[in-house]
């Protein structure tokens, strides 16, 4: 089975736009700068728990020489965790100065991505960037621009890319173990309640101006910041866009098509000073090569992906992988070169699943790519148009009513008001620019 990998920019909308490894779009992609020794240096931006995650799985590959973390305690930490050479900083801009950082892992709250991504590989810096990859659907179309012109590789943290259990269930649905594929259903996690909570001086370790970034200045309220920053829209989209990054691509990845049309409702708190992402979110989307998927919380069923098709159906979530296309796999294997969804991808390495297993695979890959100057697994194009379909879900909710969405183009069909939501204003000093 011939394998292609996804092309930045879609040129029609009726499916996703692929092609060869090894074409004329890879080719652009920069020769990889003489290192010193075998080990590139590794600078790490973000350092509480999945910054820490990512940092240690790439220690097989290369030398962390810098951190950076607005918090001090967090980057203190990570230099006793990671040993006493790495240069500490503040500003993550100083890090991007360092010459011995070639390789920079991004692992911040979502509304920091793009900034952070787009500024490293200005810098000649290779990017492993935590997902959802975006904000906004504008944010992936500058990160596109600005990857495409520097030749630089990155690979964006949806490891379920890596699990071999998720990778199975898209390979059997697009091998048509299921027959023609109808529907998919996708339950995420339910998003939190909480506050109101009462804001007050940020901590001395804490630079809270720095840490906000791009969004609207605001008093230090601690529940804002560290893990709880998903809950706020703005910073991030809520599960929408923090397990849709994972549910959602793979979803989308079995489908191989992108939305054209999508309707949402959902029930937002009123809380003063409390978090605001929707208490409860269901969203249907309609895709190009006819597809329907349905999008929410469990209150609608048991967290997981489940294909269904013409004859027969699929359901997989980090637990288990299971059906009768499944069981059949005994009496009718797929060989495991038939998983091989891209052309450079994790065949020499062992199956894995779970977490921290996967992010061995994952991050195994993205070194495998930085040598080889190949596009990874879960490459910017892909990961762009995952989390643009989770954008589109929040801001159907939002609007309350059902959207036509143009994905050659990307934009809504004559609807300025949706099409306003493409994008946010950005605090002066912090905008992001290809």
């Amino acid at each position: 089975m011939h394998r292609r990998h996804f092309l930045a920019g879609a040129a029609a909308a009726s499916s996703l736009t692929l092609v060869k490894a090894g074409s004329a779009a890879e080719t652009r992609v920069a020769t990889a700068p003489a290192a010193k020794n075998s080990r590139p240096g590794i600078g790490a931006i973000g350092m509480r728990y999945q910054g820490t995650v990512i940092t240690d799985k790439a220690r097989e590959y290369g030398d962390v020489v810098a951190i950076a973390d607005v918090d001090r305690h967090v980057r203190e930490q990570a230099r006793a965790s990671f040993g006493s050479t790495p240069q500490i900083h503040e500003d993550y801009r100083k890090l991007l100065d360092d010459k011995r950082v070639e390789v920079v892992l991004i692992g911040t709250p979502d509304h920091w991505h793009a900034k952070m991504l787009i500024d490293a590989v200005k810098a000649g810096k290779d990017v492993y960037c935590e997902k959802p990859l975006t904000l906004t659907i504008d944010e992936g179309k500058q990160i596109r621009k600005a990857v495409q012109d520097s030749g630089r590789i990155v690979q964006v943290g949806s490891w379920q890319r890596s699990d071999h259990r998720f990778r199975a269930a898209v390979e059997l649905v697009r091998q048509g173990r299921i027959g023609t594929l109808q529907t998919v259903e996708v339950v995420l996690g339910k998003n939190v309640v909480g506050g109101p909570f009462t804001p007050g001086p940020a901590p001395s370790n804490i630079n809270w101006n720095l840490w906000q970034g791009q969004t609207p200045d605001v008093p230090y309220i601690p529940e804002r910041c560290h893990y709880t920053f998903r809950w706020w829209q703005e910073y991030s989209g809520g599960q929408l866009t923090d397990w849709g990054a994972h549910n959602v691509d793979i979803a989308q990845w079995g489908i191989d098509s992108l939305p054209v049309e999508i309707s949402g409702k959902a029930r937002y708190p009123s809380t003063p000073d409390g978090y605001n992402v929707p208490i409860d979110f269901e969203v249907a989307y309609r895709y190009a090569n006819g597809v329907t998927m349905t999008v929410a919380d469990p209150d609608h069923g048991r967290s997981g992906i489940m294909f269904t098709g013409s004859d027969g159906r699929i359901f997989v979530n980090r637990e288990n992988l299971s059906g009768k296309p499944v069981e059949d796999l005994a009496a009718k294997p797929l060989p495991r070169e038939a998983f091989k969804v891209y052309d450079f991808d994790n065949l020499s390495r062992p199956e894995r699943a779970g977490k921290l297993d996967a992010i061995v695979n994952h991050m195994g890959n993205f070194f495998d790519c930085i040598a080889a100057r190949r596009q990874p697994i879960s490459d910017v194009e892909s990961q762009h148009r995952s989390v643009s379909t989770c954008h589109l879900g929040n801001i159907a909710c939002r609007l309350g009513r059902t959207l036509k969405w143009d994905p050659a183009a990307e934009r809504f069909v004559s609807d300025a008001e949706a099409d306003g939501l493409l994008s946010r204003p950005q605090r002066a000093g912090f905008e992001v620019r290809a």
